[in-house]
Order: C-alpha cells, then structure tokens, then sequence
C-alpha cells in the first residue's frame, strides 16, 4: 500500500511533476494491494487499451490548476487509482467490457426525446401532436428551448437521412402550442398552482462567489468548515435562475478559491410541505423524471456546457452470485430472501460489519486488506452468502472496507449508471457551487430505483465515518478522495487522455464526490417547481378528459350532472367550508371532520388520529403511517411533518386526505 501508518499516524508523501517517483512504500504495497485478484466480472471502459502504464502519475501542471492545489492533497486519491489500476491488470481472460457505442448523428436526441416522454414530437405518430402541446404548456421558457433545440437535430437528420417519417416543421408544433396557452382560460386549480408557483419568483440567489472562468474550472477538495447559511431555491426552475443570474450580473469571473469551504445550502421552508424521493406515486414520479432531465439539459444549455448522456452495448452478465451481477438482478433473488428490500443484502452486511469494528478506526476506507485474503472472501461469500453459512467473524474490518469497494467496481453498469456518468463528472464544470448542486439534484431523481437507493444508502455510511473524523482521521476530502475512484474513475481506465486531463479529472470527480455527501438531504428532495409542473399536466389531462366524457354523456343529461356534482365534492358530502375530512381506514378512528387553521399541521392530523389509539398501538404506528393527499391535482403524495393543511388545501382543494402506511 502506498500509505505508511504507523500508531503515530499516517504519512503522506509527495510526488513529483516528473512523474517518475513512486510513492514511499511502494515496494511492500504490492503484498497489500486492495483486491487485486482476477475476479473481475464486470468493467466499465472506454476504448480499453490493455497496455496502460500504472506506475506513473500524471505530471502536474500548475497553469491550469488552482495555486493552492498541491500533490499532497491528492495523495489519497493517486494511492486508490492505482491499486484499482493493478487490479484491472490482472483480470480475467475472456472478460467482457462494456464499450461506449459512438453514436449515430441525431440518435442521442432521439434517444432524449423518448425519456423525455416526446417520442410523439417525431415519427408515425406525429399527425397527432395534442397530448405533446399539453406536455409543452407546462414547460418553462428555457425548458422548451432546450425540447425545441432537440427536435430541430432530430427533424434534420430524419431529413438527411430520407426516413418515412412525416416530419413537421418544429415550429408549427411550438405555434399550436403557443396559441393552446392563449386560448386556453386558467381554471381555478391551475390558477392556485400558478400563484403558488409565484411566490417563489424574485428569490434568485445573488451570484455566488462560486463561478470560475472557462480556463480554471478545477479546485482542491474543500473541507468543512462553519459556513453561514443560505437557503436554495427549489420554486424557480433552476434554468431560469441562471438566465436571471446572467442578466443581473454579465461577468461570472470569480473564481472557486481553492481554499473555500462549501457553501451551507438549506432547504427553505414550505407551508405546502417538502417532497422527497419516495413520496409521490409512481405515475407522477414518472412525469418528475421526464421534467427532470428536460430542466437539466436546459441548465446546461443557458450556462454553454454539452450535455450528452451514453448509451453502453449490452453485454451477457452473470444472473446469480454477489459480485460482477447487476443490482436489478441482485436485488431480484435478495427479495427472494428478503421480500421488500431495496439495498442489496451483500451491500448491508458488508456496511454492518465495518460498523460492528468500530467507526473511529484510523484510516477507515483508505486502508486496504490483503490482496489473497480478499480474493479467498470473495470466493467463500459467493458459495455460502445466501446459506447462510458464512463466517463473518473471519472478515476483519479494513477486509470488509476493501470488499464494499470492490463490490461498486465490480458492477456491470456503474452505480451512478453508465447513461448519466459523464454528466456527473461534468458538473464540476458548472460555474457555481449553487448550480452544481442543483445539477446533482437532477442527476439523482434522474438514477433507476436500485441505483439511486444503493447509493443513498452508501452516502449515509460515508457520512457516519466522516462524523468521526477526529478519530479515524478521515475527513470528508478524504473520503472523497478514496471513494471517487470506485465511482468514477474505475469506468474510464484507459481512455486516451493527456496526464493534465486525467490530473484534472481526478481532482473534479473528488470534489463532485465530495458534493454527494455534504447535500446528501438536500439531493433527495423533489424541486417544488417540477411538483408544480407535475400538477399542471394533472390538470390539463383532467380538462381534456372531462371533454371526453363530456361527448359519451351528451345524451345522458342525468349522469352528466351527477358527474360535474362528483367532481366538485370530491372531499365527501356535506364537509363545510375550512374543514377537510381525514379517512383513516386502518386505525381505530376511520374517519374525523377536521377544522383548518393557520397553524394546523400535517403532524398534528397524525396526532389526532394516534391519540385515539391504545398505548401499545400508539407506540407501534407512530412513524409508521403518514397523512397521503391523494386526488386533486396530483396522484398522491406522502406529507412530511411540517406541511400547513391549509396552504395545501388551498393548492389542492379537491384532494382527498388518507393516513395510511407508506408502501414497501
């Protein structure tokens, strides 16, 4: 290991430019290396050349770099690459690699506009664009820029490439889409969502002292230090914002200083109460995740950065075991075992048992264990794993470290997925820490289920050794460091890149790493504004369904009226003005006429109902079951704690109000 530690503590040791010093220790780190054994069932690679060279660092050029970044910094950084390095050295013959297909002009956008839920802009289905003008009311200004830029590349290779598509002229869509919003007047739902919406305008935050120029876009891994606070604004579009910023301010020359500590961002707080990842139902998160990737290729657009996601060929992957298997499948026979989890189970012992050796550990994560005794765990957990057989006892603490490493490496499709891994590497290229955040924001609503709930589930554990940092020293730049290479640069050894590249990169993904652990709360929480958008869609397939069966009952002048009645009572019967009906069908008070007031909590519902219960009852529900607004304008969707029932109402007053359990 290139790492000397010793009881006084762990020696870091500089490089030089020349790159051609090794790391102190060298010579009896080969006996330690972290799992370097030629089980590899999976790797990501670009062009994989199998001759790269591992005993050189890149030469580190001070031109293009901050000043205050030195070699030491990255010393943990270097140690981990090449271990992963000699690692890929050794693997096995015959070994399928994921290669990144160049595509095909046009084909990425095609690709976008199929997950962006607008295939119907181009192809057969064309001739019938209605339910895509809907789609479009929604948008925001930069959001259909960035939809109408992507059709237009489609439209003219469709062109070029003489396909039998009936390809309109982009702009007749946009037009009808246009002259829909002027005709169309605002009904009193899509008015509250508007006015709701509003409130947040003007909120923009001032330029942060953040942005870098197009020549100096790296910096150091900054540490954590007391920062004043500053909300982030989720009820604007994030593009919007950086337009605004651009026009308030033309020059975006300060520098990210190398010395920095990262911005304090906090969620505002919302009377109409926080979304997070997991509230909504599966129909309107579908919708979040189309939203989500249109508001982040628009962010990209206004701030001049190409965002282009990757398609990876499909290759033949092992269908059972721990290692080298994709999560969907791992996952897939572990509810076989487990039903409802939703974090391989592998993956949680492998947390546990490091937790079990204690988290003030020094050089917990950096430490590797032995290169033969991992390959020999390795083996044992895939024969008796799922048996139960296994001797945890045997699995020393920096062994299971090295196997939870190994496990990322391992996966066929990296953990933050091969199509978004490029645009999370990117964001360090965003000018300012507010904008990477809120780019990582998407990225993550934007990652399958599996993927997305693995990687919380690591950044939590991640956050717990760093929160004890003052033992293990190991600081949140230093995991950052460890970690980024497990995630990032393990699926890009050996593309052709210049050692000043490769130098960058590496400091870019640690600091991109180091995001995802400090606003780790913050990236799992649903912006308003796309909530919003998800509403307004809500209620333009709402109007358009009304008309539909507004035709089926032309005749029935009876059921038509019964119909209208039911829309406008969907809260039930005789409920006075102010007051919601709360239905609680699996507690012991099923149903209760609730007032609302300034003050009335969604907790306070909750409350209610609990104190109906028996005490042993009251203890097992609590934190089990949560008031639901379902209906309305929205599928359903969880409340936290803090939401004002009367704010809410007022967005939605046609939702109905249920406590139940969250699904599994």
């Amino acid at each position: 290991m290139n790492w000397l530690s010793s009881s006084s503590g762990v020696v870091l040791t500089a490089y030089h430019p020349s790159g051609k010093d090794q790391v102190a220790g060298d010579s009896h780190a080969k006996g330690g290396d972290e799992a370097t054994s030629s089980r590899r069932y999976g790797q990501h690679t670009l062009n994989q050349e199998s001759s790269s060279k591992v005993s050189e660092r890149p030469p580190f050029d001070r031109s293009s770099s901050q000043d205050s970044l030195d070699e030491v910094s990255m010393e943990a950084y270097w140690t981990e690459l090449e271990n992963i390095k000699r690692s890929n050295e050794n693997r096995q013959e015959g070994q399928e690699a994921i290669v990144v297909k160049e595509p095909d002009e046009g084909e990425l956008e095609e690709e976008w506009l199929k997950e962006a839920g607008l295939s119907n802009l181009f192809g057969e289905s064309i001739d019938d664009p209605q339910e895509s003008i809907l789609f479009l009311s929604t948008l925001t200004r930069t959001q259909a820029a960035a939809v109408q830029k992507r059709v237009e590349t489609v439209s003219q290779t469709l062109r070029k490439k003489n396909k039998q598509h009936h390809i309109r002229d982009v702009r007749d869509i946009f037009a009808q889409q246009r002259e829909a919003q002027e005709k169309s007047p605002d009904d009193s739902d899509l008015r509250s969502v508007r006015t709701n919406e509003d409130k947040g305008q003007g909120k923009d935050d001032q330029p942060s002292s953040g942005a870098v120029d197009s020549k100096e876009q790296i910096s150091r891994v900054p540490e954590d230090t007391p920062a004043s606070e500053t909300d982030i604004n989720l009820e604007v579009s994030f593009a919007e914002q950086a337009v605004n910023q651009k026009e308030f301010s033309k020059e975006r020359t300060q520098k990210i200083s190398g010395n920095d500590s990262l911005p304090s961002f906090r969620l505002p707080k919302d009377k109409t109460g926080t979304t997070r990842i997991g509230d909504l139902a599966p129909q309107d998160m579908k919708k979040v995740c189309s939203l989500s990737l249109i508001e982040l290729t628009a962010l990209y657009d206004v701030l001049g950065l190409e965002f282009k996601q990757q398609k990876a060929v499909k290759i033949k992957t092992r269908d059972s075991g721990l290692f080298g298997i994709p999560l969907t499948i791992l996952l897939e026979q572990d509810q076989r075992k487990v039903p409802g989890t939703r974090i391989p189970l592998i993956f949680q012992k492998l947390i546990s048992r490091i937790e079990e050796g204690s988290l003030e550990t020094e050089g917990l994560l950096r430490i590797p264990g032995a290169a033969m005794r991992i390959k020999n765990l390795c083996q044992e957990l895939e024969a008796k794993f799922y048996e139960g057989t296994f001797n945890w006892e045997s699995v020393k603490q920096h062994d299971a470290a090295s196997l939870l490493k190994l496990f990322l490496r391992e996966l066929p499709q990296p953990l933050l997925s091969m199509e978004y891994l490029k645009a999370f590497q990117a964001v360090q290229n965003l000018p300012t820490r507010k904008e990477q955040l809120q780019a990582l924001n998407l990225l993550v609503i934007l990652l399958p289920d599996a993927n997305r709930d693995t990687l919380k589930a690591l950044l939590e554990f991640l956050q717990r050794v760093i929160d004890n940092k003052e033992k293990n020293k190991m600081t949140a730049g230093n995991v950052a460091m460890v970690m980024a290479p497990n995630l990032f640069m393990c699926h890009t050894l050996g593309l052709k890149s210049s050692d000043q590249r490769e130098f960058e990169m590496a400091v870019g993904t640690a600091n991109v790493m180091h995001l995802l652990i400090r606003y780790q709360k913050i990236l799992w929480t649903i912006p308003k504004f796309i909530v919003n958008q998800v509403r307004k869609q809500n209620i333009e397939n709402q109007k358009k369904e009304r008309k539909a069966m507004k035709k089926l009952l032309k005749k029935m002048a009876y059921d038509r009226e019964k119909h209208e009645k039911q829309d406008k009572t969907a809260n039930g019967a005789d409920v006075p003005q102010g007051v919601i009906r709360v239905q609680a069908p699996h507690l012991s008070k099923v149903s209760m006429a609730i007032q609302l007031t300034e003050e009335l909590k969604a907790s306070d519902v909750l409350a209610r109902f609990l104190s109906q219960e028996s005490g042993v009852a009251q203890t097992l529900k609590k934190g089990e079951v949560f008031l639901y607004e379902i209906g309305g304008n929205i599928g359903e969707r969880c409340l936290d704690d803090n939401t004002h029932m009367k704010d809410l109402y007022q967005l939605n007053p046609n939702a109905e109000w249920v406590i139940k359990s969250k699904p599994v």
